[in-house]
């Protein structure tokens, strides 16, 4: 499975969380695969959703999300997260727009919590960077 998203935004997600750390690129590349590997999981299940109604699109309720946000507030790009949300599903699937919204801004939040745990357990290890070993400690610790 390659990597879709580029690190660049999901940099931005961790250094806005950082409280001034330093963010090591194995971080950003850490994070950019979970949110890949994650984002591929929640399409999967939205599939199931859009099928108990009868639908082959996807819409944001197939996500959970009742409102979707403006996508120009996310830093999340909506292409590349609209081939993460195909990389697990039929071809026969639509993705809605705004769904693919939907997609990127529970994403993106869950990157936030992440990227802010990490900081926490970065400064707790008394370092000045946050690590990939934060990011994948604190996921290994929720799921």
């Amino acid at each position: 499975m390659s990597v879709e998203l580029p690190f660049a935004p999901v940099d931005t997600i961790i250094r806005r969380n950082a409280e001034g750390l330093r963010v090591s690129a194995e971080a950003a590349a850490e994070l950019a695969e979970w949110i890949q590997r994650r984002g591929a999981v929640l399409a999967e299940r939205a599939t199931n959703r859009a099928d108990a109604e009868g639908r082959k699109t996807l819409m944001p309720a197939d996500f959970g999300v009742g409102e979707v946000v403006d996508p120009d507030t996310l830093e999340l790009p909506i292409a590349p997260v609209d081939r993460i949300a195909r990389l697990d599903i039929d071809d026969r699937y639509r993705v809605s727009m705004d769904a693919r919204i939907a997609l990127a801004q529970l994403l993106e939040a869950d990157a936030d919590d992440i990227a802010e745990a990490a900081t926490t357990l970065a400064r707790h290890a008394d370092r000045r960077t946050v690590k990939a070993e934060d990011i994948r400690t604190y996921i290994e610790l929720v799921e």
